[in-house]
């Protein structure tokens, strides 16, 4: 298989119940000039057995000798990239059949780089319809991206797509590791690249009931602010303390304030 337009990646890890049904998506895209780079990070299921019962040439099974984590795993799906351009999957969501051919012909229309993402409908674990992502449906256009990112995020990581460049420039980081895709945003962002957005759901992107518990639990404006906070001290640390780091900055001393009266409030509840 020569170089490809397109590189899929999507990693993978004990997603045996869904990964045919994902892989089965994209394998069924109307544009078919894509490799599917599917890396499975060390998995203790079945799931890299399925994949390889899939016949497919345009399939690039790789092995982590051990659960090495999604940053680790996707930085390396991108150095393992042969395609122009990169898109990111899931191993439990579905795309729909147009999605590549509708990115792929936004992107090669513009004459400036971009991210480029989609609305996604939202489905649960026996792949029901369950509704939208509001902060998704709500900010489309890349002006109002770029408004509301400081904020928190609005894009939904399995269904961006850009080129090979802009991801190999900027990767993901692990010291960003517990919001990574949000962290590369707000890079991206800062830097001048237009995050854009097809306003219509090629993603079914799937919510798994144990991980939607666990994210409840915590205090999600401690994460936010975390991941801001970071983010801005190494903008300053490169000396790039523009007026989109600065108000990120402010959401993210905004986010202690409610993570701390969060705190407080769960202490008074419990006394």
């Amino acid at each position: 298989m020569g170089s490809p337009i397109i590189s899929v990646i999507l990693p993978a890890y004990n997603c045996e119940r869904f990964i045919q049904a994902a892989v089965d998506s994209v394998l069924g895209q109307t544009f078919r000039d894509f490799e599917l780079l599917i890396i499975d990070d060390g998995s203790t299921d079945h799931t890299a057995a399925l994949v390889r019962g899939i016949a497919d040439q345009r399939i690039r099974l790789i092995r982590n000798e051990k659960n090495l984590g999604l940053v680790d795993t996707l930085n390396k799906g991108i150095d393992l990239a042969k395609g122009e351009y990169i898109a990111r999957m899931d191993g439990d969501d579905l795309c729909r059949p147009d999605r590549f051919a509708i990115q792929l012909a936004h992107l090669q229309a513009l004459s400036y780089p971009a991210l480029l993402t989609a609305t996604a409908q939202l489905i649960d674990e026996d792949g029901l319809d369950i509704g939208v992502w509001k902060d998704d449906v709500r900010h489309t256009t890349p002006p109002a991206i770029r408004h509301y990112l400081p904020k928190n995020n609005c894009i939904v990581h399995p269904a961006v797509m850009a080129p090979a460049a802009l991801f190999r420039h900027y990767r993901y980081l692990v010291r960003q590791k517990q919001s990574e895709d949000y962290d590369l945003w707000l890079r991206m962002a800062a830097d001048g690249i237009s995050l854009e957005k097809i306003a219509a759901p090629l993603l079914r992107h799937r919510i798994l009931q144990q991980s939607f518990t666990r994210r409840r639990q915590r205090n999600v404006f401690f994460k936010l602010a975390g991941t801001k906070l970071v983010f801005v001290a190494m903008a300053a640390g490169r000396g790039k303390l523009n007026g989109f780091v600065l108000k990120t900055m402010w959401y993210g001393l905004t986010d202690v304030a409610k993570g701390c009266g969060k705190w407080l409030s769960s202490i008074f509840k419990r006394s």
